[in-house]
């Protein structure tokens, strides 16, 4: 009988080593992937300035590169807030530090970088012929290897003039838009500026899955790019990125109509599995 107690006793050991670790627990509406686990989050449930602690700021006015016509201001809540448990990025008509209009740009640089995962914002976009939402990301090498070399990955890209229309798209040293061979697509959905949608990617070694409301409509491969640093540089890690940006080189191809402002996008959540 002892040895019966005490094999039963050993069954039930080996039973809990073998048990899979905790997965958290995801809020309520998240659906994580598979084997994966939400290991950061935002829900934008607490009113005034966006956490610090995970969003920072980029500031100034210097066109962005891209001709831009805003200037991003730092922890202004006319531009970036959170009311009513959503983020509030709000682009306004206004004199402000040499420009003609003010926007925010988020980042978690220097707070949250991630390789590989799935990394997705529910969102509401603005309305109107020159605004150019975006959610993001590049590599955290930025500051030392530059853009392209640090690679770029839009999660979500849209251009008010041509609305419901939802880019997807990476850009590095070999394919990049300056170059004209960025790689991406786009794919039409309806009522972009009336409801939230989900934008998301699912990111691994060897390649990147763009969705909208979970639906897959493009992957961009390894295989198919190359595997060298200029082709491929996505093994290392990431930080992401929200902006509305005023007109710029794609923005405002069709010029900006000064009737609309203020402009917002809205993000009722950012999360990020792996």
């Amino acid at each position: 009988m002892d040895e019966l107690k005490l094999l039963a006793t050993w069954v039930i050991v080996l039973l809990l080593a073998c048990k899979s670790p905790e997965v958290e627990v995801p809020v309520s509406g998240a659906n994580p992937p598979s084997g994966r686990r939400l290991v950061w989050r935002d829900e934008f449930d607490k009113a005034g300035l966006p956490d610090s602690a995970k969003w920072g700021y980029e500031v100034g006015g210097n066109g962005w590169g891209n001709n831009e016509l805003q200037y991003y201001t730092d922890r202004r809540p006319e531009n970036a807030r959170i009311e009513n448990g959503k983020l509030i990025i709000e682009a306004r008509k206004e004199e402000y530090k040499g420009q003609k209009y003010t926007s925010a740009r988020l980042v978690t640089q220097n707070k949250a970088t991630w390789t590989y995962g799935r990394i997705e914002a529910m969102a509401k976009l603005p309305k109107g012929v020159g605004t150019w939402p975006a959610v993001w990301m590049l590599g955290k090498n930025i500051s030392t290897a530059g853009w392209p070399r640090s690679g770029e990955i839009d999660i979500m890209e849209h251009v008010g003039f041509d609305e419901g229309v939802i880019h997807g798209t990476v850009h590095t040293e070999a394919y990049n838009h300056a170059k004209k061979t960025e790689k991406g697509k786009a794919v039409s959905i309806n009522n972009v500026t009336g409801s939230f949608h989900l934008y998301a990617i699912e990111w691994t070694t060897d390649q990147i899955d763009f969705f909208v409301d979970d639906q897959k409509y493009y992957t961009v491969q390894k295989s198919a790019l190359g595997t060298s640093e200029a082709q491929w540089p996505f093994g290392q890690p990431f930080f992401l990125i929200l902006n509305v940006a005023v007109g710029g080189n794609w923005g405002g191809q069709k010029g900006v109509d000064e009737t609309i402002w203020p402009q917002r996008m809205e993000v009722d959540y950012v999360r990020v599995y792996q």
